[in-house]
């Protein structure tokens, strides 16, 4: 593997160049996934969702009021409400 990754930072082709830096760099991390099968997606996407929420969140009196819109919106609640 040393070959290669050797032969690839000497190539004189920017973008393969800085493909091996960046797998250099992000080793320890794309082992770990490789490994565990865990990544940051779940944590990006409930993330997406609290900025939208910040987005509109001009109504909110304070900060716990916002933080309780956060877990309505993000906790998976099953919410059985009579019909």
């Amino acid at each position: 593997m040393k070959n290669r990754q050797s032969r690839a930072t000497h190539n004189r082709l920017e973008p393969f160049i800085k493909l091996a830096k960046s797998l250099k760099n992000h080793k320890t991390g794309i082992l770990n996934n490789v490994k565990n099968g865990i990544s940051n997606g779940i944590v990006e996407a409930i993330n997406g969702k609290i900025q939208m929420l910040k987005r509109g969140a001009r109504g909110y009196r304070n900060i716990e009021n916002f933080i309780t819109m956060i877990f309505l919106r993000c906790g998976k609640l099953s919410l059985n409400l009579p019909t």
